[in-house]
């Protein structure tokens, strides 16, 4: 370790080791801000200076991502930050559409790489 302790609390402190990301519709969800961090958008939202509120509190908005996406995208986040390999990455049918959407705004190359629709 580099000496310092890691923070667990509330995503509101710079240093934290977790984000809160919310819906569109206020859904609140939790991940950690490495996982978070794949994504250029969030990188950008989240590190150094700029216009960007998300910057300070660790909270990024999703205004264009509801709550019946946005848990796919959660969990996305920490599927990219493990692994890199291709593999099956369920989806339904209904939330692809939005969820390439998503990927466009969020930076992803290759999601569709790795979804299976079932």
């Amino acid at each position: 370790m580099d000496g310092k302790e890691k923070t667990y609390g509330g995503p509101v402190r710079p240093d934290a080791v977790y984000v809160k990301s919310v819906s569109s519709d206020g859904h609140e969800f939790i991940v950690k801000k490495e996982h978070e961090l794949t994504s250029g958008t969030v990188k950008a939202m989240l590190s150094g200076p700029g216009p960007f509120a998300e910057n300070e509190t660790n909270v990024v908005n999703f205004r264009e991502i509801s709550s019946r996406v946005l848990p796919k995208v959660c969990m996305y986040f920490t599927y990219k930050f493990h692994s890199m390999e291709i593999r099956e990455f369920p989806i339904t049918p209904e939330i692809a559409l939005v969820l390439l959407i998503a990927r466009n705004f969020l930076d992803w190359l290759y999601i569709f790489m790795f979804l299976v629709f079932f």
